[in-house]
């Protein structure tokens, strides 16, 4: 009997599975990626006959269906647990779904509320990777269980959340500073967050790649600046691609009436994309993305996988329609 743990290699899928396994300690096959990397349940090989399980965590429903059908039809047991776009959730037996898009929440606030908040901290956490402080503060504020967290370990656990939120960023593994996988098996050995944070050599090596390559994304200028939104383009380097995700949430905590785009270009001609909506108005950016074929995410951040070039002005048009 094996059990698979398929997540997302983000803040959010990472600490997700990191509450999960704090509560429910069990072996697993780890399933995971860079953060783009969500069609993950094709790669699971469980089978009812031998008893497996599958948990999957921050990974689209929508994007993951036909795989998940599959597991279901063969008996597989599979708690799944997301707040991305999921379209129809499939009604079986063997599936146990908590799902919520709300603008609001992440997968790491839905596994605590799933907890009843015994591993809190570590939601905290992924809502701040998730670029929700206000969702993140609200939770340490949470009398039940009460943090009593002070400032400054608040600022500590954003910066944990930034950190992990930023590693999971490339469009292949190479880029990477750590494995989303090696990442989880090094935090799953911590259960305080601050321990991690001052004790931990491989948090202190991501933490300032982070720090060098936003410093590299400031010098960049804008490639478009629109009534609503903001675009960037940065050059084709692994620096720019690990950077592009928390160079979006900085741009848009900074000017949160204004959507902002970065562009990378990618292995084909043309570019990914990662979208922010605006921090005050947080919703449309899955929508507009899911406008294009590769296109996805949730309603305040979401993606495009590919844009051809010649598909740039096109993007530039949606833009300027989604936030006027």
């Amino acid at each position: 009997m094996s059990h698979y743990d398929a997540f997302n290699g983000d803040a959010d899928g990472i600490c997700a599975l990191h509450q999960l396994r704090l509560d429910s300690p069990m072996e697993s096959t780890l399933v995971t990626g860079v953060k783009r990397d969500i069609a993950l349940l094709e790669r699971v090989a469980a089978q009812a006959g031998a008893g497996d399980t599958v948990t999957a965590l921050d990974i689209s429903l929508a994007v993951n269906r036909a795989s998940l059908i599959a597991l279901l039809g063969r008996g597989v047991r599979v708690e799944y647990f997301d707040h991305h776009y999921a379209g129809d959730i499939p009604v079986d037996p063997g599936l146990r779904a908590l799902i919520d898009p709300a603008p609001d929440t992440c997968t790491g606030i839905l596994v605590d509320r799933h907890l009843g908040g015994r591993q809190r901290i570590w939601a905290v956490v992924a809502a701040f990777g998730d670029n929700l402080p206000d969702a993140a503060q609200a939770l340490a504020r949470s009398l039940a269980p009460r943090l009593d967290l002070s400032p400054a370990q608040l600022a500590a656990l954003r910066g944990l959340g930034d950190t992990l939120a930023y590693n999971a960023y490339g469009d292949t593994e190479a880029d990477l500073i750590v494995h989303p996988a090696e990442l989880y098996r090094t935090l799953s050995r911590y259960a305080d967050p601050f321990a991690f944070i001052h004790d931990e050599p491989m948090y202190a090596r991501i933490e300032q790649s982070r720090r060098e390559d936003l410093a590299l994304a400031e010098a960049a200028r804008p490639h478009a600046s629109l009534r609503g939104a903001t675009v960037y383009v940065l050059p084709d380097a692994a620096w720019s691609r690990r950077v592009r995700g928390a160079f979006a949430n900085e741009l848009a905590n900074r000017a949160p009436d204004l959507a902002h785009a970065i562009l990378t270009p990618d292995d084909r001609g043309g570019y990914m994309v990662s979208l922010r909506a605006p921090v005050a108005r947080p919703t449309g950016a899955d929508a507009l993305c899911r406008r294009f074929p590769t296109g996805g995410g949730r309603r305040s951040a979401a993606g495009i996988n590919h844009l051809p070039q010649d598909g740039l002005p096109e993007f530039l048009r949606e833009l300027e329609r989604a936030w006027p």
